[in-house]
């Protein structure tokens, strides 16, 4: 038997990645997988499963419903992506990453099948999911979508509830230079009778969603907003919380639960669920706080939620792909900060060249490092005990990073 790094090389080397590679490995659509999980017993076929959509706060509602259904004594999947320091991040059972030897056996099973459909990287990692619920048996598996919703690959699934979160610009590439044109994209999770929970209303798009709800008797909720509180940092988790509660609502008839222990499960959604890299502070003195935010929209609430947080002086290290709205998010950067720019281990990062000019552009105090690490090690030489680093741009700094010797 191979061993399990030598199974992820290969996944990692040999197959089309398109959250490493970009464009080139982009492959929309759903025959490819439909053949793949045919060939492999159609295991989304033997488990009941909740679908999200958006643009952001997907996996932050997936595993708030993790955890919300597991405190209930639910066992429950979970699929997200990508993953910040562990490829089994993206599959977990009861907040528990699948194990390394399912990883092998399933790829050096199937590796055949895979080379022979010049299956994708994303496409695996769904297949390699769905037989990982069906094989634990799974009561409930939460699915988010890996990008867009129509043609992506988790598509195939017939939820009891579809999600979508929200909608901002991002991968507008792929899905569109508009947020009607996105929105039409994600409302593709959308199927023939099957209930849809939009978790912000937002006017001109919501008529998107009614249209298509409408055309396929789908009924349409939106989240109902109410006093929450959770574990995680920030007030756009709360609204991720409310969206998480209604669908439970939503839901009560086919997975009964208790209003106690959905609250009480909010409380501890990163010990139940796994759940990290959201506004998480992974060092003091100075403090080290890293997140995901890639997108204008995140990198909106990532500033605004740095304004509870007591520091000095800002320090930003900022990496980013180079199909993402840079100058959007450049436009935004507050001027007072030190930014240490990285390009991180991809074909899809921004280059230093890239970052040089964008720098001079917005006027922003700088220096470009070849690495997150060097950038981070450089920011907490400058850093006083009294400081703040802010480490966000793209989930690949953060998996640059060994974040977990981080760790308060």
């Amino acid at each position: 038997m191979k061993y399990y790094h030598e199974v992820l090389d290969w996944l990692y080397v040999q197959v089309p990645n398109y959250q490493r590679q970009g464009g080139p490995a982009y492959k929309p659509g759903l025959d490819n997988i439909k053949k793949l999980l045919q060939d492999i017993g159609n295991p989304q076929e033997l488990f009941e499963s909740i679908h999200i959509a958006g643009t952001n706060g997907k996996g932050s509602v997936a595993h708030m419903l993790a955890a919300i259904y597991q405190e209930n004594g639910y066992k429950v999947g979970v699929f997200t992506s990508p993953h910040i320091s562990d490829f089994r991040e993206r599959i977990k059972i009861n907040g528990k990453m699948v194990s390394k030897e399912f990883v092998t056996e399933f790829i050096q099973e199937h590796q055949k099948l895979f080379v022979s459909l010049s299956a994708t990287f994303f496409e695996i990692c769904t297949a390699m999911a769905f037989r990982a619920f069906s094989d634990n048996k799974v009561d409930i598996a939460i699915v988010e979508t890996g990008m867009g919703g129509r043609l992506d690959s988790t598509n195939v699934l017939k939820p009891r509830l579809a999600i979508i979160t929200n909608i901002g610009l991002d991968h507008t590439k792929y899905l569109g230079d508009t947020e009607l044109d996105i929105a039409t994209e994600k409302a593709g999770i959308i199927k023939e009778n099957i209930p849809v929970l939009i978790g912000e209303k937002q006017p001109e798009i919501s008529k998107v969603f009614e249209k298509i709800a409408h055309e396929k008797n789908a009924p349409l909720y939106y989240s109902k907003f109410r006093p929450v509180e959770t574990d995680l940092k920030g007030e756009f988790q709360k609204r991720n919380a409310c969206t998480a509660l209604t669908a439970v609502e939503l839901l009560q008839q086919k997975w009964e639960t208790s209003t106690d222990k959905n609250l009480a499960a909010l409380h501890h959604v990163t010990a139940l669920s796994g759940f990290k890299g959201r506004l998480q502070l992974v060092q003091k003195n100075p403090g080290v706080l890293i997140d995901v935010a890639h997108n204008p929209a995140g990198v909106q609430n990532l500033l605004h939620e740095l304004k509870s947080f007591e520091y000095d002086h800002l320090h930003i290290v900022y990496g980013v792909s180079n199909d993402k709205d840079v100058v959007g998010i450049m436009n935004m950067l507050p001027k007072d900060a030190t930014y240490y720019f990285t390009e991180f281990d991809g074909e899809r990062s921004l280059k230093s060249s890239e970052f040089e000019k964008y720098g001079q552009m917005f006027d922003l105090n700088f220096t470009v490092y070849d690495s997150p690490k060097e950038a981070l090690n450089k920011a907490q030489y400058h850093a006083t005990r009294q400081d703040m680093i802010a480490v966000f741009g793209s989930f690949f700094i953060l998996t640059d990073l060994d974040i977990e010797e981080l760790n308060v």
